[in-house]
């Protein structure tokens, strides 16, 4: 005990000088030097003081970030803009293992196309699911341009659980946004192809060339896309692009805009203007306005057709149905957005200089009345524009998309070419505000900016170039989200975050207080799954089954031990490890992996994951957890012995070091001084109400379980010194107090939650 009175004497010492000459520095130097060292104005300092989250503290809103062509979600917390983690979705993440264990695997394997691995992603637009029209906090959804596919990721562990392929798609931009309750997530074709599979000449393209919208049906109980129960709109070759469905008055219907309505194609090989000429030579083009609750029914009504096995109206059922309306919008759109009332939609034209601002009650009336300007070379019914806008705004140049404030009929537009961002009002049709932005704003989003609810309060300019923001790193700029303060008249520009992981195309952002993440699994689950693994395993039943050609081991990870310790297999064999992380404090993750066998596993709290690989070269393969899990991370290592065909066993002595009694009492002194800590800690636990707790309720099951640990340690050391075989006694005894140390660190850390949490004594 006393080893530890001065160890801790000694670091109380150091940090206390530490602490004064901190305090020194501190009171030496005013705010007001500090500003004149860095150059700073008081404006930098009051926006500072706007993002800064104190040490302990978190952020109000979480940002779920396209990851662009990582083909990853990106999560950051506002205002702090502090990056959180990056969610593998489509390529793999190697960090957590995605795509490098089994579970994964089999997710990656949904995004197959044409029975083949792809490899890369390029995400787009994140959604959130809504109840009502607002966020919930239950999922994420995501979708690959490049590569139609939407993936599904489950905000209880942010993981993706799912990836589906869009069976008759070739590419889509407009994916993925979700009706009010989730019953469908809807993903639009961008360039027009062939449903089919099968080549078609583009001189076909206005008769074979086709687009659509996918509707996919959504299982929030299974948290799971139920592809049988989707289907697609058949739309004309115009490249539909973002889509918005309708809320309040206007749920059942959704949105979804379109550029190249002048179905161009391009071809400077055959001494045609390019496509950018030839797609946007009209003033015009189409929004298409659906109504795909009853697209729904005529469905189950059996009036789809299947198309590589997807349910699809055709554009003549879609017609004579009346489903499907288009009404002209401004030239290039890139955004159809959905007020929070559900009864206005915001459109606005790259290539003009207004946003127009349509009715849904006077798009309905046009509808009933029958009333429409003419028919598209589809026969598609075309609503005029003026019999159907609230309003047009013009707001500068380049105006791409819209996004809501908390306060009512306030609206901000990107503009690209501007680089700025207009914040207007949509009920009145005037502008307001307008901020600068550097440099050539794609996207923008509000906190919660496309829910029934907005927040308000900041708003994230996804910003296309950097150029002259950031250090120079080579030709290859990052992206520049910037944070906004839109809660004053005036919006005022906060901070410059880059964005180093591909390029962010959309950010939607939920209240923190929303999300209800675990911390743990249930020991033996399959995270993928949400299932009981078929390779679980608890203590004490760990194994190795052996078959001709294959290995399968039933494993178990604890800090600081790999359990097996050894794997013995042979030149050839099938090799199939399950690990089993019997941890149950927070945060207690391990890594697995195998010295050149590119194998890697991210093993959380409770989690189970399993590695599969050919033993295809003999030899010495250390293995370990790959994640700083205790002070003895480093030790928590094991070998698997790949041996040649026909090795025949060579048994050789153990090496022994000289161990003696002194050497065995050292440790007896160690062990009682440690349990003297764990006592007093236990008591001060005990004596509050930890049990109110359910954090530190988890700390004490794991230490307990740490502890209970030592009674076989214990008697093995104490029957090894009857022996008078003090290296076996020593190091059974120093195994006690690895258990020990254990469980005193995670006690430590209960006992510290308790205190930082106001814990109450028991019966005061």
């Amino acid at each position: 005990m006393k080893l530890f009175s001065k160890r801790t004497a000694a670091l109380v010492t150091v940090a206390g000088i530490g602490l004064a000459a901190a305090a020194s520095a501190w009171s030496a130097e005013s705010l007001q030097d500090v500003m004149k060292r860095r150059g700073l104005s008081q404006q930098d300092l009051l926006a500072a003081s706007k993002t800064y989250v104190p040490t302990g503290k978190r952020d109000d809103f979480v940002a779920f970030s396209s990851g662009g062509q990582s083909g990853q979600v990106i999560v950051y917390g506002i205002p702090s803009m502090r990056i959180l983690k990056y969610i593998g979705v489509f390529t793999p993440e190697p960090w957590q293992g995605y795509g490098f264990d089994e579970e994964s695997k089999e997710v990656l394997k949904g995004g197959r196309i044409d029975g083949k691995d792809i490899t890369w992603g390029d995400t787009h637009h994140p959604a959130l699911s809504e109840t009502n029209g607002d966020y919930d906090g239950q999922f994420l959804f995501i979708n690959d341009k490049a590569n139609p596919r939407i993936a599904v990721i489950d905000l209880r562990d942010f993981e993706t659980k799912q990836i589906v392929a869009n069976p008759i798609f070739k590419s889509e931009h407009g994916g993925a946004f979700v009706t009010p309750n989730t019953e469908y997530v809807i993903e639009a074709v961008q360039y027009p192809a062939p449903f089919a599979k099968k080549f078609v000449p583009l001189e076909r393209f206005n008769e074979e060339y086709r687009g659509g919208v996918t509707y996919w049906k959504f299982d929030r109980k299974a948290g799971k896309i139920d592809v049988k129960k989707s289907f697609t709109i058949e739309l004309p070759p115009y490249s539909q692009d973002l889509s918005d469905a309708g809320k309040g008055p206007s749920d059942g219907w959704s949105f979804t805009n379109s550029f190249c309505s002048e179905r161009y194609v391009g071809g400077i090989e055959k001494n045609r203007p390019p496509y950018e000429a030839g797609c946007s030579a009209k003033d015009t083009d189409y929004m298409h306005v659906i109504n795909w609750k009853k697209a729904a029914e005529l469905v189950a009504h059996g009036k789809a057709t299947k198309v590589n096995g997807m349910d699809v109206i055709s554009m003549n059922t879609a017609v004579k149905e009346g489903i499907l309306f288009l009404i002209p919008e401004p030239k290039s759109p890139h955004g159809v957005d959905v007020t929070p009332d559900g009864k206005l939609i915001t459109v606005a034209g790259k290539l003009d200089t207004h946003v127009s601002v349509y009715s849904f009650d006077k798009i309905m009336a046009a509808i009933k009345a029958g009333k429409f300007e003419g028919k598209d070379p589809y026969g598609i019914p075309v609503i005029s524009m003026k019999d159907t806008l609230h309003t047009q705004v013009q707001l500068g140049l380049g105006p791409l998309h819209t996004q809501y404030d908390s306060k009512p009929c306030i609206a901000y537009t990107s503009m690209y070419v501007d680089s700025q961002v207009a914040k207007w009002n949509y009920c009145e049709g005037k502008v307001l505000d307008k901020i600068n932005i550097h440099y050539n704003i794609g996207h923008l989003m509000t906190m919660e900016g496309d829910s029934a609810h907005p927040k308000g309060r900041y708003l994230v300019a996804l910003n296309k170039l950097a150029i002259d923001r950031f250090n120079p790193v080579g030709p290859l700029h990052p992206q520049n989200h910037q944070l906004i303060d839109i809660s004053g008249d005036k919006m005022q520009l906060l901070y410059d975050m880059p964005i180093p992981l591909g390029e962010p195309h959309y950010v939607v952002a939920i209240n923190a207080k929303t999300l209800k993440p675990g911390i743990r699994y249930k020991v033996g689950t399959n995270s993928r799954t949400d299932k009981p693994s078929a390779g679980a395993t608890h203590a004490g039943e760990e194994k190795t089954v052996k078959k001709p050609g294959k290995v399968e081991v039933f494993g178990t990870l604890i800090r600081s031990h790999i359990t097996p310790e050894t794997i013995e297999v042979t030149k050839g064999d099938e090799v199939t490890i399950h690990l089993t992380n019997l941890e149950r404090a927070e945060d207690e993750t391990h890594g697995f992996t195998v010295s050149t066998y590119n194998v890697h596993a991210s093993v959380e709290p409770g989690k189970t994951v399993t590695v599969k690989f050919k033993a295809d070269k003999e030899g010495v393969f250390p293995y370990y957890c790959t994640e700083f899990c205790s002070a003895l991370h480093l030790e928590m290592e094991g070998y698997l012995l790949v041996k040649p065909k026909g090795y025949k066993e060579v048994k050789v002595a153990a090496a022994k070091a000289d161990y003696t009694k002194a050497d065995y009492d050292k440790q007896l002194k160690k062990i009682a001084g440690t349990q003297a800590v764990i006592d007093s800690v236990v008591g001060f636990i005990t004596s509050h109400n930890y049990k109110d707790f359910p954090d530190v309720v988890s700390l004490v099951e794991d230490a307990t379980d740490q502890l209970g640990r030592m009674k076989e340690s214990k008697a093995k050391h104490e029957e090894a010194a009857k022996k008078g075989d003090w290296q076996q006694a020593t190091l059974w005894a120093e195994q006690v107090f690895q258990y020990q140390v254990k469980a005193a660190d995670i006690g430590l850390r209960a006992k510290t939650y308790l205190e930082e949490h106001g814990a109450k004594k028991v019966g005061k």
